[in-house]
């Protein structure tokens, strides 16, 4: 007993989601396309998992956050699954993929077959038992990866009420949990063994302003040490959490975010596998070419590094299946995934967004004192790339975006330092890539206009369009340097 299908999708995650409104806008036909998922709902963004689902008033629910609606796009309802003709196989686990003769074999035993396979599989999250500590099964350990994880966290939230929670790991997951559970009333102890909290980008100056506003709200930092093992009561239920360094904390809860592991097993010996994941090339195709992978379990080329990298957020997943369904599509109107990594977050009053690569030097400018509106620049081989911002307007962040995409020179790190923003402004609105010379920031601004400027000096219209790029680069220099003195 089995279905055929052209396309098929193997994973409902946020990528799954993305791709399927992909296809029907590209024309896929009724009945062609298949979505198979061992969640029993249809694709939803996954970090309102750790942001509105977790609040204690109002929070968010399904189907208020089914794909694609963190992209401000339409909602893809199960309905909506219906009405365009595709197949949604949810509840299912696939047991076996047999690449070369294009089938999967669900648990159920039926049989899938293929035309074009996309991989949206994603990754699982590590658990304790991995790290030699037994007790993920207690009532109130709790992880925080799908639905069924927020579910069985938000009860155990309720049941904790004015208690203790000891939240594991300092990345994304550790940070957004902790805030979520503060304004539920809950004592929040985060225990990481990284000197500094989101250890893999922030650096300590950045991470100290985050710590120090997390401890005005009571959270309690113990760094540089592991959890070894639970202390628990008749019911089996965790009271208490032991770490390495001796200390002994007590807790009604504990949330463990200790990273993920892409879910590649299926594919393992029949796809090419590269730092964790499936490698694909700048299509998103991997080494069979009927197989495509996208979002947290692929490892493609980024383009501005190049080099192969795998990269675990939402935005990757959005984008790569776009790509992906693009290149099945329209393969010869389909160029290379031209990508630039990108990650945010948002906790408490909070909203930043990184662009680029945290490596090289680090530059930081704004005034981190008010903690308000400041960033930072990485510079490695005298290039900019990478590029921080806490507290940005909708236009500073995409100007930052655009800056690091184009890896503008940068000769003068303390010049980089004083002019800050303004940088990265520059580089924008000239699209040319400046360089970082030992003068006033109005100067630098004025270099850059003239390198616009004297380029093809031989014609009137130029000369004209000159004048008036100056001008507004004038108009800009004064507007910056008042913007500068009242921060």
């Amino acid at each position: 007993m089995g279905r055929a299908f052209v396309y098929v999708i193997l994973g409902g995650g946020v990528a799954a989601g993305y791709a399927a409104l992909e296809f029907t806008r590209r024309g896929v036909s009724e009945g062609e396309l298949c979505i198979i998922s061992e969640e029993p709902v249809a694709p939803y963004e996954r970090p309102a998992l750790s942001k509105g689902f977790l609040l204690p008033e109002d929070p968010a629910r399904l189907p208020s956050f089914h794909t694609c609606v963190g992209a401000n796009d339409e909602k893809l309802t199960p309905k909506w699954y219906k009405e365009h003709g595709i197949e949604l196989v949810l509840g299912t686990r696939v047991k076996s993929v047999d690449v070369r003769r294009k089938t999967l074999l669900s648990s159920t035993g039926e049989t899938i077959s293929y035309k074009f396979l996309i991989i949206a599989t994603g990754a699982r999250a590590l658990k304790l038992e991995e790290f030699g500590v037994e007790g993920s099964d207690a009532e109130n350990v709790c992880y925080l990866r799908d639905l069924s994880d927020a579910n069985r966290l938000a009860t155990a939230i309720e049941s904790s009420a004015n208690g203790n929670a000891v939240v594991i790991g300092g990345g994304y997951i550790g940070m957004e949990c902790a805030a979520s559970l503060v304004i539920n009333k809950i004592n929040v102890t985060m225990v990481f063994p990284e000197a500094h909290c989101m250890a893999r980008l922030f650096t300590p100056k950045i991470a100290s302003l985050y710590e120090d506003y997390y401890s005005a709200k009571g959270v309690k930092f113990i760094k540089g040490t592991v959890l070894t093992s639970f202390e628990f009561d008749s019911n089996k239920k965790v009271t208490a959490v032991n770490l390495k360094d001796g200390n002994h904390l007590p807790a009604d809860l504990v949330v463990v975010g200790i990273g993920i592991r892409p879910n590649t097993s299926l594919f393992e010996g029949q796809l090419t596998i590269e730092k964790g994941g499936i490698k694909v090339n700048s299509k998103m195709q991997s080494s069979d070419s009927s197989v495509y992978a996208i979002g947290d379990v692929a490892t493609f080329p980024v383009k501005l590094f190049g080099e192969m990298r795998r990269l675990e957020h939402v935005d990757s997943a959005r984008k790569s299946a776009r790509h992906a369904v693009s290149a099945i599509m329209e393969p010869e109107k389909t160029g290379d995934f031209d990508y630039l990594p990108f990650f945010y977050s948002r906790v408490f009053a909070f909203s930043w967004q990184f662009y680029g690569d945290p490596v090289g030097e680090v530059v930081h400018f704004g005034e981190y004192e008010d903690g308000k509106t400041f960033g930072a620049y990485w510079i490695r081989k005298g290039h900019l790339v990478g590029s921080f911002l806490e507290g940005g307007t909708k236009e500073e962040y995409e100007t930052i975006s655009k800056a690091t995409q184009l890896k503008p020179a940068v000769t003068d790190l303390e010049e980089l330092e004083r002019v800050g923003l303004g940088f990265a402004q520059t580089v924008v609105s000239q699209h040319v890539v400046p360089e970082v010379k030992d003068v006033p920031s109005s100067e630098l601004v004025r270099q850059a206009s003239r390198v616009v400027m004297m380029e093809k000096p031989l014609y009137v219209w130029h000369a004209a369009t000159g004048v008036l790029v100056a001008a507004s680069v004038a108009a800009f220099a004064f507007w910056y340097g008042r913007r500068r003195r009242r921060w």
